[in-house]
């Protein structure tokens, strides 16, 4: 097999193409997933839903941290499972926005506040399931498991159980801290359920979603990936059922519901999840800032100014959006 340049040199032993054969023009060129029929009309019923449960949250341990109290709370999920999660504030005055800070499929296992300037507040939500706060809690633990769990109804599927999750974080950080303005940031795993939840929250004023996962299916099912996606597509393939309900939890179609400014970084070359799908996404939001990456989930030479650059530029919306 023989790969473009830089990626011929930068991965060379990379068993497959993780630009899968595409320019950016074509990937600039793919489609959002079109909604089926009660799309909008299930995803607020289930924020109706959400908003009926106590986010109840409690503070388990806090600590000065980077120079800001940092505590170990616990709140409510959307069907009564008790979920772990961190709470950065400042130490003094009031926090002027609040971030809710999601992640990648390996879990959190601390907080990190690249994304979040001073003097905003924010919690870092562990999903449901995911280390190293809620290991086991809700949903299984492994990625291929997790990724599968309740696949066969939209009511149960893991996917929105976590995006319905992230409003009642929210919730938890209002009651914690004061009703504020709220920004989201999510990658991959975190950047695709932050997709699917944003539009049907209106506290959300903005948000950057890093290499968003989760992003038009029928482009992610048609190829091989290392990712949570290959898990999904070969199930797909022994039950070919479960792609009727995974068009429900599209983060290509749901960001188009968004009304928020929305900053996509985007990757060119991801074996992991692949650039049409994130690409989707940019193309699905409203209003986006696109940034185009070389690459996603992996190093390569000039990652770390690259992604050094990405979050400079990403705070830069921030805070662009919450002087609107």
């Amino acid at each position: 097999m023989t790969l473009p340049e830089p990626y011929a040199t930068w991965f060379p032993a990379a068993a497959f193409d993780g630009r899968y054969g595409r320019t950016e023009a074509d990937l600039r060129a793919v489609a959002p997933a079109p909604a089926p029929p009660g799309f909008t009309e299930r995803w607020r019923r289930w924020r109706r839903e959400a908003a009926a449960v106590d986010a109840a949250p409690v503070v388990l341990s806090s600590a000065v941290e980077h120079g800001r109290r940092v505590s170990v709370v616990e709140h409510s999920g959307v069907d009564g499972v008790r979920l772990r999660a961190w709470v950065v504030e400042p130490l003094d005055g009031r926090p002027r926005a609040g971030v809710v800070h999601s992640h990648g499929y390996g879990g959190r296992e601390e907080v990190d506040l690249a994304r979040v300037p001073e003097g905003l507040a924010a919690i870092f939500p562990v999903a449901r399931g995911l280390g190293a706060l809620n290991a086991g809690v809700g949903a299984p633990e492994s990625t291929a498991e997790h990724v599968l769990a309740g696949i066969d109804d939209p009511e149960r599927y893991v996917l929105g159980l976590c995006a319905r999750d992230l409003w009642l974080a929210a919730d938890a950080l209002s009651a914690l801290v004061g009703e504020l303005p709220l920004y989201y940031v999510g990658e991959s795993f975190g950047g695709g359920i932050g997709a699917l939840a944003l539009p049907w929250d209106e506290r959300f004023v903005g948000a950057t979603l890093i290499v968003p996962s989760f992003g038009q299916y029928d482009e992610r099912l048609a190829v091989r990936c290392l990712g949570s996606g290959e898990t999904v597509r070969q199930h797909v393939r022994r039950h070919p059922e479960a792609r009727e309900v995974l068009r429900w939890f599209d983060s290509s179609t749901s960001i188009g519901f968004a009304r928020m400014p929305v900053r996509v970084e985007a990757a060119l070359w991801d074996q992991y999840v692949p650039p049409q799908g994130q690409f989707a996404v940019a193309a699905g939001a409203r209003e986006v800032e696109l940034a185009v990456l070389p690459a996603g989930h992996a190093e390569y030479p000039g990652w770390v100014a690259v992604t050094a650059a990405a979050i400079r530029e990403g705070r830069e919306h921030l805070e662009r959006v919450l002087a609107r």
